[in-house]
């Protein structure tokens, strides 16, 4: 409990805001990083997921590619590329470790909102004279929409935890002072940058579950709704 208590008197010391690793710069640099990464991820992993969930065609490469990413240790892939990239290139190969890893959730949620679709409903679109053009756009992508915000949910999850040790590599960011308290002994000063990791980590998952909310149509949310609740409030305004 006084390790807790000291890890928040740190956090919230004056220091925090004006030395010399300020946490508002530190969280800037972070969140810099993180959404730089989903970006240039999004750039290949969406598209990819999209030809794959309209024609079929992949699949298995696809969910091959998403199993794989698990395994993939995200230390050593950021070591790996810094030394095949060389020590001048840290930025660069953090970066592109941050974007490998971000890739295959979102090419997952990409495919999986467009198979998710009631294959009825393309048919119909089909019937109707839509091109195949047409159908994606204006049919597949706004139904699979839900399930691609929730890839990228766990994108940003994931490489929001997977930046914090870019400060291995001296890249900064709300790392840095893990790293640093580690090497100085000091606890308070480790757990309170877990803690600033954790709190944003948080944070952007309820910000992300808000918009997976919005994405879903309205009549799917109140399809989604257990039966028992509807079922419950029936009776209620019946008795």
């Amino acid at each position: 409990m006084n390790l807790l208590l000291d890890a928040i008197a740190w956090l919230l010391a004056p220091e925090r805001l004006t030395g010399a690793h300020p946490l508002p710069a530190a969280l800037v640099v972070h969140l810099g990083y993180t959404f730089g990464a989903v970006a240039l991820a999004a750039l290949v992993g969406i598209p990819a997921g999209w030809a794959i969930g309209h024609t079929g065609r992949g699949r298995e490469i696809a969910v091959g590619i998403s199993g794989a990413a698990r395994a993939i240790p995200s230390f050593g892939l950021i070591l790996l590329l810094v030394l095949l990239m060389g020590v001048t290139q840290k930025p660069a190969a953090a970066i592109t470790a941050f974007v490998l890893l971000a890739i295959p959730p979102l090419l997952a949620g990409a495919y999986a909102g467009l198979e998710a679709i009631d294959r009825r409903i393309i048919d119909a679109a089909r019937a109707q004279g839509m091109s195949e053009w047409q159908i994606l756009w204006r049919v597949e992508v706004p139904l699979g929409l839900p399930l691609l915000v929730a890839g990228l949910r766990s994108a940003v999850l994931q490489v929001v935890a997977t930046v914090t040790l870019a400060a291995y590599v001296s890249l900064g960011g709300l790392g840095y002072d893990i790293i640093q308290g580690i090497a100085l002994r000091r606890f308070d000063q480790v757990l309170g940058g877990a803690i600033a990791v954790a709190v944003l980590a948080l944070v952007l998952d309820g910000v992300f579950a808000l918009l997976q909310r919005a994405a879903t149509p309205r009549h799917l949310r109140s399809a989604a709704r257990p039966e028992g609740a509807r079922g419950g409030r029936r009776e209620v305004r019946s008795a």
